[in-house]
């Protein structure tokens, strides 16, 4: 009977101490008053800073979305530029809170780093870009190339996996920025470079000439990128996790920051959820009822954020491809609020 009481005391206090842990970065972050993001060092329409120094992009912007949901106030946030190499060590020692870093979402990093996606803001694929003048229009006909790729990455996986199952030689050049792989191809220490297809678009806008590049037509991946979390805090995840849903639900009822006050008169029952004039959603997560209408007033929905960052209002004049709403042919799906 003594060891039962005993093991009983013992299963309470681990439950009483995973409680605590639960919420762990969330209290952090709320006593912090901010919102740590680690980010790309410099990645046009993902993570930039503009003429005047300040912070743009998608996953700049997804961190902004995080700071409106958690304070209410979408400049309480801190972006950190990491590299490949380490964005998940910092992630993992709390350096930062998120990775809102384009990061794609896999299997092994959900299962071996301590680490957790949360939802997906990029749909994306791996491709090669190759000079114009090299005459090569196939990335099979790159048998031998050299192959300028971001070291420890799933990118540099997914390239020697290609290569592998055409049974194709190939010599990887290993460079830490995409910076240095770009002045790499551009001076010619390599037959081309790989990356993610929209950051090979932006390259190619970026070098001045882009009709002098290539990207070649086949896709050597998928790559579903988004923000992580470490495992452990649900409490935070779903913060997360929710603000991303949030944007996205918010796109789909056409929700702008320009309409998202006179919308507030609704009596439309899912709106009403959303933007908090139906109380009780910000509770359950430990924010304000009105998270999502901040998120929206101050940031704006995932529509808003993909054109000014990489669609019809950016430089990059990206199609949405993938990245539209489910409703008009994309795979972007907010889950719902309720």
């Amino acid at each position: 009977m003594k060891l039962a009481k005993l093991s009983l005391g013992i299963i309470c206090g681990m439950l009483v101490s995973g409680a605590a842990l639960a919420g762990q970065t969330f209290d952090t972050v709320k006593k912090r008053g901010y919102v740590q993001c680690g980010v790309s060092t410099n990645l046009p329409g993902f993570a930039f800073t503009d003429s005047k120094g300040v912070w743009q992009g998608i996953d700049v912007d997804t961190c902004r979305a995080i700071a409106a949901t958690m304070f209410g106030n979408a400049t309480k946030f801190k972006v950190i530029p990491l590299t490949t190499q380490a964005r998940f060590t910092a992630l993992q020692s709390g350096e930062v809170d998120v990775l809102t870093r384009n990061t794609t979402q896999t299997m092994s990093r959900d299962t071996t780093l301590g680490l957790i996606g949360v939802g997906i803001n990029y749909y994306d694929s791996q491709g090669i870009m190759v000079t114009k003048d090299s005459g090569v229009t196939s990335a099979k006909k790159l048998s031998g190339a050299t192959i300028c790729v971001l070291p420890g990455t799933t990118t540099e996986l997914n390239l020697t996996d290609w290569f592998r199952s055409l049974k194709m030689p190939f010599k990887p050049v290993l460079l830490d920025t995409v910076d240095e792989i770009k002045r790499a191809f551009v001076s010619g220490r390599c037959d081309g470079i790989t990356m993610d297809k929209s950051q090979l678009a932006l390259a190619r806008i970026a070098f001045g000439n882009p009709e002098k590049y290539v990207i070649l037509p086949e896709a050597l991946s998928k790559e579903p990128l988004g923000p992580m979390v470490r495992q452990g805090d649900e409490a935070w995840f779903n913060v997360v996790r929710w603000t991303l849903n949030a944007l996205l639900e918010a796109e789909e009822y056409n929700l702008t920051s320009a309409n998202v006050d006179a919308a507030l008169k609704t009596t439309a029952p899912n709106l009403q959820r959303l933007l908090g004039t139906t109380p009780g959603m910000g509770k359950s997560m430990g924010v304000d009822d009105k998270w999502a209408y901040n998120i929206i007033k101050q940031v704006g929905n995932y529509g808003e954020i993909f054109d000014r960052s990489l669609g019809a209002n950016s430089p990059m004049k990206l199609e949405r491809g993938m990245n539209a709403s489910y409703t008009k042919g994309g795979l972007m799906y907010g889950w719902p609020i309720r």
